[in-house]
């Protein structure tokens, strides 16, 4: 029988520590923009094989142990490869969403002190589009795309690939191993910094854990469309190798069409993606059933999930012990508290259970406290407060912030700028990010609820302003609502203005598919201003 290979707490010796593993198989939707000739399937031994191969291109390109590595570039597993190459030589890379921003890239590139910026096509031309030149203060650009290099482009890293293959030498694992960066939904996101320990060690364990109804089984497809900028994506390369299903599918763009061709292809018995991901789905369990009748689990991670959505998906599948999953936590701590939902517990009645409940904290792993913002003394179980949270799994710092960060350690545990309740039953149960808050409400709980009340809604956020009351920005199906629509549904809610109706493509959005309400705020509000503080933001 064969020894069982044990899971490296490193991501730059994952792929090769598991080079001869025969599952799962990788299927992705479209191929690596890192090897666009390399087609769609990929063992785990190719995969290895593109990491050192990648880490022969960075390594010629002058990348050295402790340098410093950018990559921005579309939404693909090909992120991971990219940053698994970068620590396989001791170097740290930084995955930023290609959402940022030109200008707010550069501000990033600055606090990295990047020698090399691997940049997608897209994200250079969109630069070069806003005058914004990513090369400012020497750092090197290599681009990956399809196709040629467009004309005066920077070299292309695949034609350094062919180099010799430097060893592996990856750092300790308490030291800086990967950059990954928090959503950025109020303004620049911050550079957070894990290590082998805290992201490769802790979290990943909690992913191989035996959970009932979600643990990974041999015969399973697991499917994820999340932000491989994330380090979600690290987490779950681990998983897919450390506890293996029979496939494993990358779909890397969430546009309806290309999911519906590729889970018809590979039919999941798992799937996982961001909440709002989800929520652009809803239409699917109805015009397609057919792709969810193997489906056993879903997964949503980090962030909260509408009831509505969590109900279309559950009663898509046919399997009668059919779960859903949701991880609360953060990019500072990884997950925090896990729930497990089905029919029964998100059934339409008044408001959801699952609302904005979260789940409990994860035993071992994680303590939470609710404290008084101002007096920072716990709050009895039942009573709001600032949620604080202690984990192993929490990040090093703040890369060129480290004032930030420290500021956000309360006594050992950290400020995650969330208003949320302990209740007696262990629950965490969260109100609104502190900076969102809303006078006499939680925006949570009344998004869910107009989402419930409004079907033809695609996408509901309640905006405040101080000095006026809050208003409902809302998307719907048609672009449009009845002008009569809006009191109907907020007569029994505290008081709003009429609803302000948009395009779904109009709401700003993160990498993870966040609304950007600052931004949104001031498009449509004019102001900047909130009921909130954003002291902890």
């Amino acid at each position: 029988m064969p020894r069982k290979r044990k899971n490296p707490r490193n991501l730059g010796l994952l792929f090769e520590t598991h080079r001869g593993a025969t599952a799962p198989v990788f299927e992705l939707s479209r191929p690596f923009d890192l090897h666009p000739d390399g087609g769609t399937t990929y063992r785990v031994g190719r995969l290895a094989d593109l990491v050192a191969r990648t880490s022969a291109a960075l390594h010629a390109a002058g990348v050295r142990a402790s340098d410093r590595v950018a990559i921005c570039k579309a939404n693909h597993f090909d992120v991971v490869l990219l940053a698994a190459a970068a620590a396989r030589i001791g170097a740290l890379p930084a995955m930023i969403s290609d959402t940022v921003p030109p200008e707010a890239l550069r501000t990033l590139l600055g606090r990295l002190e990047a020698k090399v910026l691997v940049v997608g096509d897209q994200v250079l031309a969109g630069a070069t589009r806003e005058g914004v030149a990513l090369d400012d203060g020497g750092v090197r650009l290599l681009t990956v795309g399809s196709g040629d290099a467009p004309a005066g482009s920077p070299p292309r890293l695949a034609g350094l690939m062919d180099g010799p293959v430097p060893p592996a030498r990856p750092v300790a694992d308490d030291e800086p191993m990967i950059c990954t960066h928090t959503s950025g939904t109020t303004g620049v996101p911050k550079l957070v910094v894990h290590s082998a320990n805290t992201l490769g060690g802790v979290i990943t364990r909690l992913e191989t854990m035996r959970i009932p109804y979600l643990s990974t089984r041999p015969d399973d497809t697991i499917a994820a469309c999340i932000a491989f900028v994330h380090g979600r994506s690290a987490v779950w390369a681990f998983a897919q190798l450390g506890l293996p299903p029979a496939k494993a599918v990358v779909l890397a763009d969430s546009d309806p069409e290309s999911v519906i061709a590729t889970l018809r292809e590979h039919p999941p018995t798992t799937l996982e993606a961001c909440p709002n991901i989800f929520q652009r789905w809803e239409a699917l369990p109805t015009e397609h059933p057919e792709l969810f009748s193997r489906i056993r689990a879903y997964l949503n991670t980090f962030d909260l999930v509408h009831p509505r959505t969590v109900r279309s998906f559950l009663n898509a599948s046919p399997r009668r012990g059919v779960v859903w999953g949701q991880s609360w936590g953060q990019s500072e701590t990884g997950p925090v508290t896990l729930g497990i939902y089905t029919r029964r517990s998100v059934r339409r009645s008044g408001i959801s259970a699952v609302t904005s409940d979260v789940g409990r904290p994860i035993p071992l792993v994680t303590k939470v406290r609710v404290v008084d913002p101002k007096t920072r003394r716990p709050v009895p179980r039942g009573q709001q407060g600032i949620v604080l949270v202690r984990t192993k799994g929490r990040c090093l710092t703040y890369l060129g912030e480290a004032d930030r960060h420290a500021e956000k350690n309360w006594d050992g545990y950290w400020n995650t700028g969330d208003i949320g309740v302990h209740t007696r039953m262990g629950k965490i149960i969260l109100i609104d990010r502190e900076v969102d808050s809303l006078p006499n409400m939680s925006g949570i709980e009344v998004e869910s609820l107009l989402l419930d009340r409004l079907p033809q809604a695609t996408e509901v956020i309640v905006l405040g302003v101080p000095g006026r009351e809050p208003v409902p920005i809302i998307s719907t199906v048609s672009g449009e609502l009845d002008p009569g629509t809006g009191g109907r549904v907020t007569g029994d809610l505290p008081p709003m203005e009429q609803p302000k109706v948009i395009a779904w493509e109009d709401f700003p959005r993160t990498g993870t598919w966040k609304v950007r309400r600052p931004e949104l705020r001031r498009r449509l509000l004019h102001s900047s201003e909130t009921f909130g503080t954003g002291a902890w933001t």
